[in-house]
């Protein structure tokens, strides 16, 4: 308590002195010494603030108050103190809710009316098991349906092709045609709830089999609500679930634009995405910048198709990753809303609700830890917090199990009560935009906007979105601020409870939910048999046939084509297939940067001696250890996949990376080709059982059996002793420090090489 005296103290001798001087030199007048005192003179402001410094720095490290600002991982400094001085000619510092630039949100009256939707994102294994939990998670508080597909539909595969026999129905429900559709909206009121679909690659069957599926429940087109992502420029940068190359993608999306404008006035017809961006790694203004940039794309792309800006632009809408950065997640959200009325006036938009930016947010997946994992219920309530204090208008909250697999039944119960408690209990929604006014807050949603806007301007530069993504410039972006992240958390400049600091010394075992994979594949695969059969094979060849046409032809609109295809029973992976033979199917390159993990790791210990032990590998073996880093199946998050290659680069690993997509049967003659020591195998997609066995033994038929196998991803523990079984010699859960990996892998080659 003795520095809060000594600022008193302080603070009063200088008040007195002041009062005293303006008494010796002017004539006694009562009314000054109010004056003096008032919060409002800027005498007295000043004396305060400078009263303030001297007093913190009394205690600040090395008495230099500045050392305490905290430089975000954007370039934005944050303060520990802010003033009125802070916001002084702050353009946007009193607008209100419901009224441009929306910054306070795009409702006035915001929750204090209705409360942001709860819609809770699942899919898992068959049609019939997701419905169940739909129906359940709407009975009991849920007030939309949000549904994550299975990797085989979001690369255009149907169940059956050989590509996809570790993925079916095991990160997402497997959806193949109208039928799967139907059983997965069983009993849900297409007219009353409104349905979110994560789908970007076979956008066009997956829409598709939506509506018509509507229309078989008797809910014609205009009367559906919801949302289909549709968002592909971010695919090409982060996920990896494309299908064609760019620019055929970006024709796709301008005829869905065009058909939902037109028949479907409810529905949103694209959901322009940072949360996948966030998820691989960017920070804040990047996934605010590149998201905008991407939303001004698709404006461009559907307005070049003939349509008005106004005529779309009210059904545009954004979905934003919440993160564990509480007061930036905030104020991204409100920045975001200032800076797209900006763009939309750009276009000469009008209508209000063209200017106004609304979004769904997720809290991250990325934040949450396989260590203590409880503690990701409490990581999941500060971040659904400030998606709220943000402004959502819905929200998916995660369960506290998904660094470890499906959610369960019961930690997704707690996720979503989690938005229920917020929403009955707290009083939280009776207040709109409770952090208007803040000096912090506004400060801070200005230079976010700032920081966002110049990254905007740098991409406009390179002529948009589609030429920063084909140039591979925003790819490389994201994950060096990925690198750099990861560096900060295994040298421990960053803390995460329960990772890096706080560890427990035995973690307790949770229960995990567990997909037969095979089970699911195999009913998959017999109701196509039964598809095939009873439907009119010519009428659906002749349907495929126009799609091809109007493809090759650039004329028609796709979605239009594509329904009716879906309704004679045409399945995904068929419309898919008709669409690569025109605009074939994209690859993307593996390129990585390099440096960024080591200069970010720096004071750490160890990492000198781990590069010593390298190097004296190579001299003792006449070459470097050499790993190839892959990615089996059809599972495209590539984050940790290119932040490992990274630093094991940076530690002097001879590194390849294996192309996405692969099958066990590639990657094993690619790693053989390249003369590995080593295959790391990333898996966040639950195929592990199935893929990873497969690869140990594709070495060993190709005589390889002396290149070893590692695996790092979302595995649950109750899997290891099946992959240790199988062959696998290091399993590398979320957390593991790098380092710690690297120089276990490097055990692991010695011996191999003994």
């Amino acid at each position: 308590m003795g520095w809060i005296v000594s600022f008193t103290e302080y603070f009063a001798s200088i008040i007195m002195n002041d009062v005293n001087s303006r008494q010796q030199n002017q004539a006694p007048n009562p009314a000054l010494r109010p004056l003096a005192m008032s919060p409002k003179n800027p005498e007295f402001q000043a004396a305060s603030l400078a009263a303030w410094h001297k007093a913190a720095a009394k205690s600040a490290p090395g008495g230099d108050v500045h050392a305490l600002n905290w430089v975000t991982p954007d370039g934005i400094s944050v303060k520990p103190l802010y003033t009125a001085e802070d916001t002084a000619g702050l353009p946007h510092a009193n607008t209100l809710p419901g009224f441009e630039p929306y910054l306070r949100g795009p409702q006035a009256t915001m929750y204090a009316v209705r409360p942001w939707t709860i819609r809770q994102y699942a899919g898992f294994s068959t049609a019939e098991e997701s419905n169940a939990f739909y129906r359940k998670a709407l009975a009991a508080g849920g007030q939309g349906v949000s549904v994550a597909f299975d990797l085989a539909t979001h690369r255009g595969y149907d169940s059956d092709h050989p590509r996809v026999t570790g993925d079916v129905g095991k990160a997402g429900v497997a959806i193949d045609s109208v039928e799967d559709m139907k059983i997965l909206f069983n009993e849900i009121p297409l007219d009353k709830v409104s349905v979110s679909m994560t789908m970007n690659g076979a956008v066009l069957p997956v829409l598709a089999g939506y509506v018509v599926a509507a229309e078989e429940q008797g809910v014609s087109q205009d009367q559906l609500s919801g949302t289909i992502q549709n968002d592909i420029l971010k695919e090409f940068m982060v996920r990896n679930t494309y299908i064609y190359p760019p620019s055929p993608s970006m024709r796709i999306i301008g005829d869905i634009i065009g058909y939902t404008a037109r028949n479907m006035p409810k529905f949103n017809s694209i959901s322009i995405s940072g949360y996948h961006m966030q998820e691989a790694g960017a920070n804040q203004a990047l996934e605010l910048a590149f998201t905008l940039a991407d939303g001004k794309e698709y404006v461009k792309t559907a307005m070049a198709s003939g349509l008005d800006v106004d005529d779309f632009a009210g059904r545009l809408s954004f979905f934003w990753a919440v993160g564990m950065n509480f007061y930036l997640e905030i104020a991204k959200m409100r920045a975001a809303r200032l800076l797209w009325c900006r763009i939309m006036k750009g276009f000469d938009a009008k209508a209000p609700k063209s200017l106004m930016l609304r979004t769904h947010c997720q809290t991250s997946g990325w934040s949450l830890t396989e260590q203590d994992p409880y503690n990701n219920v409490v990581r999941t309530t500060i971040e659904a917090m400030a998606a709220v204090f943000g402004g959502t208008q819905s929200l998916h909250t995660n369960s506290f199990d998904e660094a470890i697999a499906l959610p369960t039944e019961f930690s997704s119960r707690i996720a979503r009560n989690t938005q229920l408690i917020i929403q009955e209990e707290t009083h939280i929604t009776n207040v709109i935009d409770p952090w208007a006014g803040s000096y912090m807050m506004e400060k801070l949603t200005q230079d976010m906007a700032d920081a966002a806007w110049k990254i905007i301007e740098e991409v406009e530069a390179m002529g948009g979105m589609t030429k920063a993504v084909d140039s591979g410039w925003a790819k490389l972006k994201i994950e060096a601020a990925a690198a750099e992240k990861q560096a900060r958390i295994d040298s421990g400049k960053d803390v995460i409870v329960g990772v890096n600091k706080y560890k427990l010394k035995t973690e307790d075992a949770i229960e995990a939910r567990d997909i037969d994979n095979v089970a699911v594949r195999d009913g998959q695969i017999e109701r196509l048999k039964v598809i095939k059969q009873k439907r009119d094979s010519a009428l659906v060849a002749a349907a495929l046939a126009a799609i091809i046409s109007a493809a090759e032809e650039n004329s028609g609109n796709l979605l239009d084509l594509v329904i009716k295809a879906m309704r004679l029973r045409a399945t995904v992976g068929e419309v898919s297939d008709a669409l690569e033979k025109v605009f074939g199917r994209h690859r993307a390159d593996t390129q990585k940067v390099t440096g960024v993990y080591a200069a970010a790791y720096d004071s750490a210990e160890g990492w000198d001696n781990l590069k010593k032990e390298i190097a004296d590998f190579a001299d003792q073996y006449g070459r470097r250890p050499r790993v190839m880093i892959s990615k089996l199946g059809q599972d495209g998050h590539d984050r940790g996949a290119k932040v490992v290659a990274t630093a094991f680069a940076d530690l002097g690993f001879d590194v390849d990376m294996g192309p996405l997509f692969q099958t066990p049967e590639e990657c094993a003659r690619q790693a053989i080709e390249n003369d590995v020591h080593a295959v790391g195998v990333s898996t966040l997609a639950a195929g592990h059982k199935t893929l990873v066995p497969a690869i140990i033994a594709e070495l060993k038929k190709q005589g390889a059996d002396d290149i070893i196998v590692f695996v790092g991803g979302v595995i649950p523990r109750q899997d290891y002793d099946f992959l240790y079984e199988a062959g696998v010699k290091g399993i590398y859960g979320p957390g593991t420090p790098i380092p710690a990996s690297a120089k276990d892998v490097l055990e692991q080659i010695k011996k191999a090489q003994a």
